[in-house]
């Protein structure tokens, strides 16, 4: 494979798309040379910045000024949450990001851990469950059968309940309200609607700047060391994978889905990879610095061979989404829009990787929400270590 070609896989070979991350890839048909590597990865942090602002002005409805404290305030968010964290102890009801006050609010369920947790630089509310009862209840509903209009559920740190979410045209269904009946006897829970069932982001093959396997089309992930992450649902394990060009790639070395939904694919054949994440000339390429997690609350971006590149919030975590497949645990919701063709592409917020898209509902001509599977969760599964600037 000639040298251009390789650089080009690479960032193919990147193609998750991130919160965080101001800048943008040239668009799927260009080919930069190799001379120009240094470029290509996003190392002119001004341009990725100014792209950046650009896109959450346009997504998330933000002035350039209003962005840019936005986005100073929520990596200080993740920073702290650890430690805020820690300093709740066993009392911890969950965290999330407030835009509206611009800091991270942790809850708490006994007033004897509020000094503590405040000050590490988070605010307090007091809260009447906690986050490892809540999961406890959530994980009783994991272990129901739930019918095709129930949605997802997960836990909500700020309602201090587990949310359900049912399709709104089935809300009156008999599986759904037994389901419904079953989960309330498990514990705190509370009900919303949502316009659509949620689908997986795979497509057929069309073309594009993506990644193919047998007649399916994804977008790449992000690097770790020895290939890429991307979506279980993308492929089984032994299954070869093309890149743009055509050329092989490699296979699929573990996939999971449903249940869970990641895999990664080896690179080798003249490919090799770089921790970028493609903004496909909405904004410049973004480097991948780390794994921090984001907040719920905070804002997030994501980058696919369908619809490119598109920010909106952190809305939940550990949500189980339900398929039509089976469900998928351990999810992140976002309101980003996504369309077929998108799966496996990355999410990020900042320069941290976050997952791989997995499905959702809607598009990014009326908007939606799609789900993510943490990165974290993926590097931990297969042993594999992220590939970061």
């Amino acid at each position: 494979m000639r040298r251009t070609t390789a650089l080009r896989t690479a960032l193919s070979a990147v193609l998750l798309v991130g919160a965080w991350a101001g800048a943008g890839f040239p668009s799927a048909s260009a080919s930069p040379s190799a001379a120009d590597a240094p470029t290509a990865v996003g190392t002119d942090t001004r341009q990725a910045s100014t792209g950046l602002i650009a896109a959450m002005q346009q997504d998330l409805g933000l002035t350039a000024s209003q962005a840019r404290a936005r986005l100073t305030a929520e990596k200080t968010a993740t920073a702290i949450q650890p430690e805020a964290r820690r300093a709740a102890g066993a009392s911890y009801g969950g965290s999330w990001f407030d835009a509206s006050t611009g800091g991270l609010t942790v809850a708490v369920t006994s007033r004897k851990q509020a000094a503590a947790v405040r000050a590490t630089g988070a605010a307090v509310r007091l809260v009447t469950h906690t986050e490892r009862s809540l999961d406890a209840v959530k994980a009783k509903l994991d272990r129901l059968h739930a019918p095709a209009g129930v949605s997802s559920w997960h836990v909500d740190p700020e309602a201090n309940k587990v949310v359900v979410d049912v399709v709104a045209s089935a809300q009156s269904d008999n599986d759904v309200r037994t389901f419904l009946a079953q989960a309330r006897n498990a514990g705190p829970v509370t009900v919303e609607q949502t316009d659509e069932a949620p689908r997986t982001f795979s497509a057929g093959t069309v073309g594009g700047d993506p990644y193919y396997t047998g007649n399916v089309r994804c977008s790449i992930g992000f690097s770790v060391y020895g290939g890429f992450v991307t979506a279980g649902h993308c492929g089984q394990a032994g299954a070869s994978v093309s890149g743009w060009d055509g050329s092989g790639i490699g296979n699929f070395q573990g996939s999971s889905f449903p249940g869970d939904d990641y895999a990664w694919v080896s690179v080798g054949n003249g490919w090799w990879t770089v921790p970028v994440v493609l903004g496909w000339g909405t904004v410049s390429d973004q480097l991948v610095r780390g794994s921090a997690v984001a907040p719920v609350g905070a804002s997030i971006c994501r980058s696919g061979s369908t619809s490119h590149w598109h920010c909106g919030n952190v809305l939940a975590t550990n949500e189980t989404v339900n398929y039509s497949q089976g469900a998928v645990h351990e999810m992140t919701k976002t309101s980003v829009c996504a369309e077929p063709g998108d799966s496996g592409g990355s999410f990020i917020s900042g320069d941290q990787a976050q997952g791989v898209t997995s499905g959702g509902w809607g598009n990014c001509s009326s908007g939606g929400e799609t789900w993510h599977q943490p990165i974290n969760e993926i590097l931990n599964r297969y042993g594999l270590t992220l590939h970061t600037a």
